[in-house]
C-alpha cells in the first residue's frame, strides 16, 4: 500500500521536481513553465459543485493514449479513469492498491514524459555534455517494468524504456 508520503519521497528524488504549491502535485520545470506529472485526483462528488481532492487516488501522466489503455487493461482495481480524462494521457492510480515498488517506475516514466531533454539525459545514461553517466544497476526498472514489456505487443517489447516520451 503506497501513501502520499511515499509518493512525495519518490517524486522529490527525481531531478528538477518541484511540488506544486497549494495542492498535492509534482511538476518539472521546462524553461519557465511547470509541467505536472503527478497530482491528487480531484473527484466530482456532486454534480455542479467543486471537485474535492481524493488523497487515496493519484493522477499520473503517461506517454500516450495507447499506454493509458495498456495500464487500464492491466488491473482495473489499481488503474482507472473518468470522463474528465478522456483524450488526455493520464491514468488514475488507487494508492492503497499499489506497492511502492510498482509506483516508483510509474512516477519515473511520468517524470520522463514532462522533463526537458537535458534533464532526462542525466537519468537515462548520457549527461548533457555527452559524458556517459554511471550505469544503472542490474534489474533496473524492476519486476513491474519487466511485466509491462512482456505484455506489450511484440514490436514494442524490445523498447528498453517502456512508456518513454520523446
Amino acid at each position: 500500500m503506497a501513501t502520499q508520503a511515499q509518493v512525495r519521497r519518490i517524486a522529490m528524488a527525481l531531478p528538477g521536481t518541484e511540488e506544486i504549491p497549494g495542492r498535492f502535485g509534482f511538476a518539472v520545470r521546462d524553461r519557465d513553465k511547470l509541467k505536472g506529472y503527478a497530482w491528487v485526483w480531484l473527484e466530482r462528488v456532486h454534480p455542479k459543485q467543486a471537485r474535492v481532492p481524493q488523497p487515496k487516488v493519484l493522477a499520473i501522466r503517461v506517454a500516450s493514449l495507447d499506454d493509458k489503455e495498456f495500464l487500464l487493461g492491466l488491473d482495473p482495481g489499481r488503474f482507472f479513469t473518468e470522463p474528465h480524462y478522456n483524450g488526455y494521457p493520464a491514468v488514475l492510480v488507487r494508492l492503497p492498491a499499489v506497492t511502492v515498488g510498482e509506483l516508483r517506475p510509474l512516477l519515473l516514466e511520468a517524470w520522463r514524459c514532462q522533463a526537458p531533454k537535458a534533464l532526462r539525459a542525466t537519468v537515462e545514461g548520457v549527461a548533457p555534455g555527452g559524458r556517459a553517466a554511471p550505469p544503472r544497476g542490474p534489474g533496473a526498472g524492476g519486476r513491474v517494468a519487466a511485466e509491462r514489456r512482456a505484455r506489450r505487443p511484440r514490436a514494442m517489447a524490445a523498447d528498453p524504456l517502456p512508456f518513454y516520451c520523446s
